[in-house]
């Protein structure tokens, strides 16, 4: 007679020969269609999916990362289905997350501009203000792990500093790295920190450049399109302290290295980099990507309890370097031909 152990967790009670077993994936998923299955909104299966909660694979013919039949049965077999995946990605803005909390909207802004707590998404409204969205998850969890912040003196952030923008972007890139193995997708990523002319100091070659602005992951839509509304994304987006564009800057050489031993980067065909041991053409690559193994930046540690090691760096003495326009080739125009050519003869 058999023993049959069972394996309890906190979601499900299964015979662990059955839990062990590995079943066949079954057919492959595209997103709206697991979407569906899953009960889920599709933007609240991409932020599944970003934080792990739903896994995915490749999609043998090079398009979006899909989701296996044998996934979403583990998923619809949790005891809380499909609340409770519901609930792991709902997020809140700094009303609602004010009223969960039990606190003045003032006081929440003001525990998350002092880094207490971490953005998972933004947008900008027809103000062209952003608004920054948190898990409610981890809203909860603050209030049980730390009730002191919720009452009391307000926390004041360092010298005015707000961390909103800068944990989002170091979140933003670590929860991409769940969605690719590609280097080069992950360098793309990386780079979507930085402005242009970091980028275009780093990287020498256009192509190479060329492939990681096509790579680049997509953030927020902006409607409508205005360079006001885009300047304030680029602030979002982009590294603004001394300290994190050192650390953007160092990522990308490491992820760039690792993505030119994987594969160079595509090339017209007789472009005379071939003869330097480059492929004349490489197959391109979909737009994801993540550094894989990445972590954020130096982001502000949560609760007031202990050394505080993540303050930022002190500003250099005098003026602040002034941002400059972007020359239309470092703002990714198309190069004329005339300038390929000489480039060509250059090498």
């Amino acid at each position: 007679m058999t023993a049959v152990t069972t394996v309890t967790t906190k979601n499900a009670v299964a015979p662990a020969i059955a839990a062990g077993a590995a079943a066949p994936p079954g057919p492959r998923l595209a997103p709206g269609a697991a979407a569906r299955e899953l009960e889920l909104k599709r933007g609240e299966f991409e932020l599944a999916v970003q934080l792990g909660h739903i896994r995915t694979v490749p999609d043998p013919g090079g398009g979006q990362r899909r989701v296996t039949a044998r996934e979403v049965a583990r998923l619809r077999a949790a005891a809380d289905f499909p609340e409770g995946l519901r609930e792991r990605v709902r997020t809140v803005g700094t009303g609602e997350g004010a009223d969960l909390l039990g606190i003045a909207p003032g006081r929440f802004t003001k525990l998350a501009r002092t880094g207490r707590l971490t953005p998972v998404r933004c947008y900008l409204n027809r103000y062209r203000a952003v608004v920054w969205l948190y898990l409610a998850d981890e809203l909860v969890e603050l209030a049980l792990r730390e009730p002191e912040l919720l009452s009391g003196r307000h926390p004041e952030p360092d010298g005015g500093q707000d961390w909103r923008a800068r944990n989002w972007r170091g979140r933003r890139i670590a929860m991409l790295a769940r969605q690719t193995d590609d280097q080069w997708e992950q360098a793309a990523a990386v780079a979507s920190a930085l402005d242009s002319a970091h980028l275009a100091e780093i990287v020498r070659d256009p192509y190479e450049r060329a492939c990681l602005r096509r790579l680049q992951p997509e953030t927020f839509r902006i409607h409508p399109e205005s360079a006001i509304a885009q300047g304030i994304v680029d602030r979002v987006l982009l590294a603004d302290e001394p300290d994190e564009i050192e650390w953007y800057r160092l990522r990308l050489v490491e992820a760039l290295a690792d993505a030119r031993d994987q594969c160079p980067a595509p090339r017209p065909i007789g472009d005379p980099g071939a003869e330097r041991g480059i492929p004349a053409a490489v197959e391109p690559v979909t737009k994801r990507g993540a550094p894989a193994g990445v972590e954020p930046p130096a982001p502000r540690p949560l609760g007031r309890t202990g050394p505080r090691t993540a303050a930022p760096a002190a500003r250099p003495a005098g003026p602040e370097r002034a941002r400059r326009k972007p020359t239309p080739k470092e703002a990714g125009a198309p190069v004329p031909r005339s300038l390929l050519r000489r480039l060509r003869r250059e090498k």
